[in-house]
């Protein structure tokens, strides 16, 4: 900040002593009142100065506590790291609002959710622990599974911290964490929801494996069934969230959970007999690439998919603007898992690159996701911050922001606002990952992995090689055992 800067106690005593000295060497009693006052002025004016221009500095304070943001936090569903031209320059998926947020605020290259699954990845998110802490440990499954208890109904889930600061909290999308009595999102801290029991529907009937699948309620008044067959489900959701955005802003603090369910893969399950299992999106989105609605490329229906998912997102950006909303508002948007890479015909068309793997796995495409944050006037515009961070941070991050009072249990996140700001923050050590038979724990650069417990671990340093092409075990035995050291520690504590 240049020569502008605060005088220690230290140094005014030293400038007064300096002033009385000189003074009393001439004589003059009012030279030395002079020059007291004018030092004294020039103190105060560099304090001032000083105090205006880096309040958080002087006083030890964070600028976003002066006010209470709003937060909507976005999930988006199986996308791929490489899908985004932000970070793949070679992807030709039209995203210019998921471009326009990521050039408000930060783009995160090295966040991680914490589990590769859908259902596992939003109990991490919404209790801010590890599966191994909050138990929910397998994709749920089927209708049984969708609408049975899930998650444990005794973990504090973040709109309970929201609600703890006075927020108004609303989920509008994708559940997918059990929907048995005590286990709806209306059970759970949310005072609204529209949405989705299951892990996917059919973008336009709402259909789950033959179930209409599409729910709203509102706290003390339970949930029923929603008719919206035709309407589009990613502009379903963002409309419900626009709504609930002009009804409480300027009124009361809101928190406004927006899981999508695009781009998740078609599931044949869903359609009906003679329908094709394909991708689907607006005519619209299929217009701004020149494309009928009946093209047949799953590819680029793929892509149409993600532009119509950019297109909802960038009218609740828009909502935001309009009703002067958005410089007191956090926005996070990621991805809760990467695109699946199982070599499904017309379905794993996403692409992760440059990352090893995808979705289900826990090599770097499956973990590692695109992720963006923006609090205009705190997070600096078009910044990067490269390093590691994951989903359950935003659960300490979100009541470091607002004041919520978090649970008296142990968690895996940390307040990172620091670190989104570009101010260097406290890193995590460690990050553990287990799903099904895969593993992985990152240190540092390096990260170790294996696809079933009787394999070998396998070793890479991620700073040089982000595509987990070479194995460095048998070269690094000595760090391999430092991450086996830390893989056992985290496991000590489950």
């Amino acid at each position: 900040m240049g020569d502008v800067r605060t005088m220690t106690r230290v140094e005014v005593i030293m400038a007064g002593n300096s002033a009385t000295s000189s003074s009393f060497m001439t004589g003059s009693r009012s030279a030395l009142l002079d020059l007291l006052v004018s030092r004294s002025l020039s103190v105060l004016f560099r304090v001032a100065v000083w105090l205006i221009v880096c309040p958080a500095v002087v006083l030890g304070l964070d600028v976003t506590s002066r006010r209470p943001p709003n937060l909507l936090l976005i999930t988006v569903d199986n996308l791929g790291y490489g899908d985004l031209k932000i970070y793949n320059p070679k992807s030709k998926i039209k995203t210019p609002n998921l471009e326009r947020l990521a050039s408000s605020g930060v783009r995160l290259t090295q966040f991680y959710t914490a589990s590769p699954t859908c259902t596992v990845s939003r109990a991490c998110l919404l209790t801010g622990r590890v599966p191994q802490r909050h138990g929910l440990l397998k994709q749920l499954a089927g209708i049984s599974g969708n609408y049975g208890v899930g998650l444990n109904p005794e973990e504090v889930l973040l709109p309970e911290v929201m609600k703890s600061a006075g927020y108004r909290t609303g989920c509008f999308g994708k559940w997918n964490i059990g929907f048995a009595e005590g286990s709806r999102p209306t059970d759970r801290g949310f005072d609204e929801f529209l949405g989705h029991v299951s892990g996917n529907i059919d973008y336009y009937s709402h259909v789950y494996n033959g179930k209409h699948d599409l729910y709203r309620g509102a706290a003390g008044e339970g949930v029923r069934e929603h008719d919206s067959v035709g309407t589009y489900s990613s502009n379903l959701f963002a409309d419900s969230a626009i709504d609930f955005i002009e009804r409480y802003q300027g009124k009361d603090p809101w928190f406004c959970y927006l899981p999508f369910n695009a781009p998740h893969f078609p599931n044949k399950k869903n359609k009906k007999p003679g329908e094709p299992n394909q991708w689907q999106a607006p005519a619209s989105a299929f217009d701004r690439y020149g494309l009928s609605p009946d093209e047949e490329n799953p590819r680029l229906r793929y892509m149409a998919t993600i532009t119509a998912l950019d297109d909802a997102i960038g009218r609740v950006l828009d909502c935001l603007d309009e009703c002067g909303a958005r410089e007191n508002t956090f926005i996070f948007c990621y991805s809760d898992n990467g695109a699946f890479k199982l070599n499904r015909k017309g379905i794993d068309v996403g692409s992760n690159e440059p990352l090893r793997g995808g979705g289900v796995t826990c090599w770097e495409g499956g973990l590692r996701v695109a992720a963006l944050a923006s609090l205009p006037g705190v997070i600096p515009e078009g910044s990067v911050v490269d390093q590691p961070l994951w989903s359950p941070d935003l659960m300490v991050t979100c009541a470091g922001l607002t004041g919520g009072k978090l649970p008296d249990v142990k968690l895996d996140g940390r307040d990172v606002i620091s670190i989104l700001r570009g101010i260097s923050g406290s890193q995590h050590a460690s990050f553990y990952f287990e799903f099904q038979t895969h593993a992985a724990l990152r240190m540092g650069d390096w990260k170790m992995v294996r696809e079933k417990p009787e394999e070998p671990w396998e070793l890479y340093h991620l700073g040089d090689d982000p595509s987990e092409k070479i194995d460095l075990s048998h070269n690094n035995p000595q760090k391999l055992k430092e991450l086996v050291a830390e893989f056992e520690r985290w496991r000590t504590e489950f």
